[in-house]
């Protein structure tokens, strides 16, 4: 019988498969878009005709390939008129100026969409957008890091061209605190729809309110809009698969209708699956839902798909979070959206790589500060398992928000297109508000933001109400009455997030025992301490700030943004990741050399971020000393130099400030190898070992690509590294060369980038410098599949070539 019962379950989704295919149809715009910089109220007109303007395919961010803009005459402030570490208004966006610009597509939809509903789904512009079909104004965005839809069914011309223009405003320089990017910079599509019976915009709401190994309730909601008048009930086929696409329910049943309400939110189905497959941060398991209306006759006219995963959450002064039962940290980064060389163009394939190389260094949490990620995004950390702190906003005032109406008018509007997006990722583990706001004089209603959460809180909750809600304080001043207590907003939220001042978590707590405390900012140079000197039992975790350099927020040209992460803009590891990877990964060996280049003190938002400079090469001053660390989670470590034994120290875990770091200073240089063996204690041999070699002058180029398979599917890329290596293959640091690239095939070079956060070259082109040896090479496949060959050459080193294939 149960054989039987499978049979008929595959039977009947292959069939269903088959007759929603057409329920609803969406077509990727991401292709030949028009563009300009520039101003115009007549590019929105669909008889302009653009003349000179450049072919672009999306994601696109049209502020990255714009000249650097350094401090002019009147921002230079020293004696000697030099530009050196000089803050110009421009430095919180990256030296690059804002502005506006037009992109223009013809639409031509296909002859059977006719009859249909026909929208415009834009996944976001930024900052703030606009939208015309045929000339006429369809949809806006006034915070671009969320998206909306624009129906334009009786806007259609179905005997000719149609026209879709877009205006993309980046504001002002002090709209934001940080490289925003500009433009379509995230995907558009075309959706057809039945024009009577359709799912609304992120219908679904999926909830798991029993869940154990034995068995999980699985709660599927939707929004449905019927216009019909005539219908009692409205048919629904619900179908589950899972990972391996195997069906493991399928039922389809009538949903009463109400006339009087022609949109309403209906609860389908509760459905009891035994043993199922949980979801956590090691095994992400996931399920699909498939919905699909039906029309009297049983026609299918709208499908819906979403994946979900089976998991709970608990929180506790106690103990923090439980994830489905188990005590679990938060290990995490707190970064802007951009992604280096591309700007803020959000590629999945350039965010799936920052997401594995978190997960192998030990995170399992990023705080998408200060804005919504894209959903792309967000369907990689349900993927990976990465456990996402999802926020709305920065301040919340006019200037932060898109500047361009009241932030009261704004978040009515952008609570529900939020919360409804990303409710059904069981990667979002808590909702956060905004950041660092408390002690605002110009907050609504007087009270330090109290009154303003609650409104949007009250309004989150209506459409979830299965995860906290936070908003990020940086108390330097803590009260408006004492520096001894909390904010009062700190107070009223469901988590009582703190960045940076950790060290009043314990006597806060003793305070106010019902508060549960997330370090949701740690800076890099208190790394150790401010993860060693929480309470772990009973904190949520932490997040690290700008764990990978980015774009924007300068401490002064000729920085071009943030250099304090443990990645440097090129995704390259510097010694510090290590160390940090030593304590996210306690079951892991680690043991890892960084020599001390230089020690740096920045002071950033009254926190000191800055540390010292590490290098993990073997090339000094001859006769020359040095100091450096070792970063391991073993008992001792041995250094050895040329094969000879330097000493053994041990790793002083008593103490929170030495813990997995073992300084050695004075260490005379000498060429060869310098080794690092880590032990534990009683075991001859060692657990990890780390060596760096002088290396000779680099005599070629080496390439390596990041994947084996490449997709031609026009959005896919391919991540190269480039070195130049001696003869023996080890990294030349002094290496500095220009590096030309040249492309044949079905692909293009998408960005070029050093680990240099001061140079002055641009990540669009087809050249760059090496830095300390290395840059790096991005490629964006084509539609079309076939074979790519690389070209990649620099003075004096020997060429290669590469050859790759896009299937």
């Amino acid at each position: 019988m149960k054989l039987n019962r499978i049979i008929m379950l595959a039977a009947l989704a292959a069939l269903s498969a088959g007759q929603d295919a057409e329920a609803r149809t969406t077509e990727s715009l991401s292709r030949d878009w028009l563009f300009v910089r520039g101003d115009s109220a007549v590019y929105a007109s669909p008889d302009f005709t653009p003349q000179g303007w450049e072919t672009v395919n999306l994601p696109h961010d049209f502020l990255i390939s714009q000249p650097w803009v350094p401090p002019g005459a009147d921002e230079k402030a020293d004696l000697n008129n030099s530009m050196a570490n000089i803050k110009s208004r421009l430095s919180s966006r990256g030296f690059k100026e804002p502005g506006v610009a037009w992109y223009r597509r013809e639409f031509a939809p296909p002859a059977e969409w006719k009859g249909r509903r026909v929208l415009l789904d834009f996944g976001g512009i930024m900052l703030v957008g606009d939208v015309w079909f045929n000339g006429q104004k369809v949809g806006k965005t006034d915070y671009g890091y969320l998206g909306f839809e624009a129906d334009i069914t009786p806007l259609i011309n179905w005997d000719g061209p149609n026209v879709i223009a877009v205006r993309a405003d980046t504001g002002k320089p002090e709209n934001s605190r940080w490289y925003t990017g500009g433009g379509l910079y995230r995907d558009v599509k075309a959706v057809a729809t039945d024009p009577d019976l359709y799912f609304t915009r992120h219908p679904l709401h999926i909830t798991t309110p029993v869940v154990s190994e034995e068995k999980a309730t699985v709660r599927i909601g939707a929004e449905i809009a019927n216009r019909h008048k005539d219908m009692k009930q409205i048919p629904v086929r619900l179908t589950v698969t899972d990972q391996k696409g195997d069906t493991v329910y399928t039922a389809e049943r009538g949903l009463a209708f109400s006339r009087r309400q022609r949109v309403n939110e209906y609860l389908v189905d509760s459905i009891t699956l035994a043993s199922p497959a949980l979801w956590d941060t090691e095994t992400p398991n996931l399920y699909t839902a498939t919905l699909t209306l039906l029309d009297k006759d049983g026609r299918p006219t709208d499908t819906v798909e979403e994946t979900f995963g089976i998991r709970s959450l608990e929180y506790s002064p106690e103990f923090g979070l439980k994830l489905n039962g188990k005590k679990t940290l938060l290990k995490g980064m707190a970064n802007h959206h951009t992604l280096g060389a591309l700007g803020a163009a959000a590629y999945p394939a350039a965010l799936e790589k920052r997401i594995k190389l978190l997960k192998e260094f030990g995170f399992n949490h990023i705080r998408t500060s200060h804005n919504p990620y894209s959903e792309e995004f967000m369907d990689l950390c349900d993927k990976y398992g990465i456990l996402v702190v999802d926020e709305l906003y920065d301040k919340w005032t006019q200037n932060f928000a898109g500047g361009r109406i009241d932030w009261m008018q704004l978040w009515p509007h952008d609570v529900p297109e939020w919360v409804k997006r990303d409710r059904n990722h069981p990667s979002v583990v808590m909702w956060s508000l905004g950041n660092e706001l408390q002690m605002l004089w110009e907050l609504p209603y007087a009270d330090w933001g109290v009154t303003p959460y609650r409104l949007q809180k009250t309004l989150l909750n209506r459409y979830d109400t299965t995860r906290p809600v936070t908003v990020a304080m940086h108390p330097r001043y803590r009260s408006v009455e004492t520096d001894s207590i909390p904010a009062p907003l700190a107070l009223a939220t469901d988590v009582a997030s703190y960045n940076y001042r950790y060290m009043y978590f314990a006597g806060d707590a003793r305070r106010y025992p019902h508060l549960m405390f997330y370090q949701s900012e740690a800076n890099h140079s208190g790394m150790g301490p401010n993860w060693y000197g929480m309470d772990l039992d009973k904190v949520l975790g932490l997040a690290y700030w700008g764990m990978i350099d980015y774009l924007g927020e300068s401490a002064g040209w000729p920085a071009k943004g943030w250099a304090q992460g443990v990645f440097d803009i090129s995704l390259r590891p510097k010694p510090d990741a290590y160390f940090l990877r030593s304590f996210f990964k306690p079951d892991e060996p680690v043991v890892h050399i960084g020599v001390v280049d230089s020690d740096k003190s920045l002071m950033w938002n009254d926190v000191q971020v800055g540390t010292k400079t590490l290098s993990d090469h073997w090339n000094r001053k001859p006769g020359s000393h040095v100091d450096l660390y070792t970063y391991t989670n073993a008992d001792e470590v041995e250094l050895l130099l040329n094969g000879k034994s330097l000493g053994r120290r041990a790793n002083d875990t008593a103490d929170i400030n030495k813990r997995n770091r073992i300084f050695w200073d004075s260490i005379p240089y000498a060429p060869g190898t310098l080794e690092a063996r880590a032990y534990r204690k009683g075991e001859a041999k060692p657990v990890a070992t780390h060596r760096i070699k002088t290396a000779g002058e680099a005599s070629r180029l080496k390439v390596t690509p990041d994947a084996t398979t490449w997709k031609a599917d026009g959005t896919d890329l391919m991540h190269l590294t480039v070195e130049a290596v001696d003869k023996k293959g080890t990294i030349d640091p002094s290496a500095s060369q220009l590096v030309t690239f040249e492309v044949e095939g079905p692909a293009e070079i998408a960005g070029v980038m050093n680990g240099n956060i001061t140079s002055d070259e641009l990540s669009t082109g087809n050249t760059r410098s090496l830095y300390q040896g290395a840059a790096q090479l991005i490629l964006r496949s084509m539609p079309e599949a076939g074979p790519v060959t690389l070209t990649v050459s620099a003075p004096g080193l020997k060429t290669q070539k590469v050859m790759l294939k896009t299937e």
